[in-house]
């Protein structure tokens, strides 16, 4: 018990440290000149192609601990790294290099009649707190995209990818130096004690601004219970495809098939498909086939399985799971109105599309969803940062606050007012 109890004090010593450096390593961060900020990063990529070895080498004892202790396929694929891999973690980093520089931009300005004139403009958040597990590649987005915006950042990564991270993390630290950067805008948690996480959490009694879960559900369903500060992060993606009876079948085909299948273990990926009951006989047959020549499971609601009736019959929770499988649940509604009602009560307001013709239907289905990402006539895979042109992501937020959807280097960003007057006092 006395062993536990001063474990906990040093785990809590050690983040407490962690945070005031890094409180410290902002305000100089935030202040920093683009060229500067740019210059660390390509030093970056230059010192993660240089180290491609030994970051191998750590990753081959992350690998080997895996399999040892039984970790599933899909957590082994995220967290393999080999040559092509390491290159476009350094690609990503020159990519970030090349965007514009939020910090500092006038995002409106205007004059008031008394002539204050106001100016709202970007500015860093401050310090960013990173939960990951088994991607060691968020190490060098999340600290890039991070270092982009003027932030310092502490990053946590799971235990099962501590070699793999920390190998990556050095590299970073050299870009920082040899910029004349602090070398505590970027820090990595050098415990895998889950206390760590407890301590993050907790904002590190006012050093962390924001926290950023990037990993599966119940990471983030714990972030978002326990932190004490903001969190960007969707707790899940369950993403809903809608075809109006206007869509064009081949098209709907093409789209949905990719929505689902291009890669199901994605937060993008389609989960359920809403057919128009006015296009049940020229759209649903075709569609399933699709699907189902394509390799995926279709469990189907009442009125499909009464056209189809070979089909799996889809159970109320089929429509609250997130598959991240080749399984699609599929539903009849009532046009338009139909697809919304459905989406407004199952939805996890990350992804929807709508394929459809018809301009009046579109027009509803923007307007009426509240999800982070609607699309039109497009697959629900680009709800990606990358896609959009943002270069990496630090992941998706489905909240209410100003950063919803890819969270890149402008969501990474706040704002603050300045006004310029000539003497007005207030009357």
């Amino acid at each position: 018990m006395h062993d536990t109890v001063s474990n906990q004090n040093f785990v809590e010593g050690l983040m407490l440290d962690i945070g005031r450096r890094a409180r410290a390593a902002a305000r100089p961060l935030a202040i920093a000149s683009t060229e500067a900020k740019n210059r660390a990063l390509l030093a970056m990529a230059d010192a993660l192609m240089a180290a491609e070895a030994e970051i191998l080498a750590a990753n081959a004892i992350d690998l080997k601990n895996a399999a040892e202790s039984g970790l599933a396929a899909s957590f082994i694929d995220r967290l393999t790294l080999n040559a092509a891999r390491v290159a476009a973690i350094a690609q990503s980093m020159r990519e970030i290099a090349e965007l514009p520089d939020p910090v500092g931009t006038v995002i409106t300005e205007w004059d008031r009649p008394n002539g204050l004139h106001i100016e709202r403009v970007r500015t860093p958040l401050g310090v960013i707190g990173v939960i990951y597990e088994s991607r060691p590649n968020v190490t060098a987005d999340a600290g890039a995209l991070c270092l982009k915006a003027g932030n310092a950042v502490i990053l946590r990564g799971g235990s099962d990818s501590a070699n793999s991270s920390r190998a990556i993390h050095a590299c970073l630290v050299k870009g920082l130096l040899s910029a004349g950067l602090p070398t505590d805008a970027i820090q990595l948690v050098p415990t895998t004690d889950r206390a760590a996480v407890g301590a993050l959490l907790s904002g590190l009694e006012g050093s962390i601004d924001v926290i950023v879960p990037r990993g599966g559900k119940s990471l983030v369903a714990r972030v978002q219970q326990e932190a004490r500060i903001p969190v960007f992060a969707h707790l899940e993606g369950l993403c809903h495809v809608y075809i109006d009876g206007s869509a064009d079948l081949e098209m709907a085909k093409k789209i949905v098939v990719n929505a689902k299948m291009r890669r199901t273990g994605i937060c993008g990926s389609a989960e359920t498909l809403l057919i128009d009951s006015a296009a049940i006989a020229t759209h649903l047959q075709p569609l399933i086939e699709a699907l189902t020549e394509a390799g995926c499971e279709v469990r189907a609601s009442a009125t499909v399985l009464r056209v189809m009736p070979g089909l799996t019959p889809a159970t109320e929770e089929d429509w609250r799971t997130e598959y991240l499988d080749a399984i699609i649940s599929v539903a009849i509604v009532d046009g338009i109105g139909g697809a919304i009602d459905h989406i407004a009560r199952y939805s996890s307001n990350h992804t929807e599309a709508v394929i459809a013709e018809d301009p009046a239907v579109v027009e509803r289905f923007f307007n009426e969803i509240d999800s982070a990402i609607l699309l039109h006539n497009a697959s629900t895979q680009f709800a990606d940062g990358g896609e959009f042109g943002m270069g990496a992501e630090i992941g998706i937020a489905t909240g209410k606050m100003h950063a919803r959807g890819p969270v890149g280097v402008e969501q990474l960003t706040s704002f603050k007012y300045r006004v310029r007057g000539t003497g007005q006092v207030r009357p």
